[in-house]
């Protein structure tokens, strides 16, 4: 099936039977997420895969008592950093440089230019830019699932302080993003299941430049 295909076969999963996802499967999606561009190639995000029955119970109340999240095969928390810092900037760098065989000073400038630019903005812009990033990869994970007949269930609907805390990201200098969960849809219990998809018209979604 083609991308286009395999997008209008997936929806927003409400319902899941509780089946496991093949572990091949669950790491195409995460490979796909881990591929994904971001900017500068920093990557300021991080994935957490839980699968334990109890640690998902802990979580369904904060994301507000939704099925899906016990239901699930696997569930995947999408955590980006708090900030950037030169530190990890410069340590991003060095790790690519390495790996391309190029010296250590080859983006010094570059470097210099972006931790300049971001030095001088708040904290809130940089949590929230680095959570961009991380719907970039979100993104990806959602399509290579569509791809795999993996059902996904976007979440943005859960309390993401009570989150950081349970998984204690904040001492890794995270805060969570968005859900994904992964698994089946029960065909006979979802009421979206057969419902249509509606996206915006074309007509309306393609602005023509004046």
């Amino acid at each position: 099936m083609s991308l286009i295909e395999n997008l209008e076969w997936r929806y927003a999963t409400k319902k899941m039977n509780g089946n496991v996802v093949p572990q091949e499967k669950v790491d195409y999606i995460l490979e796909a997420a881990r591929l994904a561009p971001s900017s500068s190639g920093l990557q300021p995000y991080r994935v957490l895969v839980i699968t334990d029955p109890e640690i998902k119970e802990k979580i369904k109340p904060i994301a507000w008592d939704q099925s899906q999240i016990t239901d699930a095969s696997h569930i995947l928390v999408f955590a980006s950093w708090d900030k950037y810092t030169e530190d990890k900037i410069v340590e991003v760098f060095q790790k690519t440089l390495e790996e391309r065989g190029l010296p250590m000073d080859t983006m010094d400038a570059y470097k210099e230019r972006l931790w300049g630019m971001y030095s001088q903005l708040p904290e809130a812009w940089h949590a929230n830019h680095a959570a961009k990033q991380a719907y970039i990869a979100f993104g990806m994970a959602i399509a290579a699932a569509a791809e795999q007949k993996v059902d996904a269930t976007p979440m943005e609907g859960f309390d993401n302080a009570a989150l950081d805390k349970l998984l204690g990201l904040e001492e890794h200098g995270l805060k969570s993003a968005v859900i994904l969960p992964l698994g089946y849809r029960d065909a006979s219990e979802d009421w979206l299941v057969k419902m249509k998809k509606v996206r915006t018209a074309k007509e309306e979604f393609l602005l023509e430049t004046v």
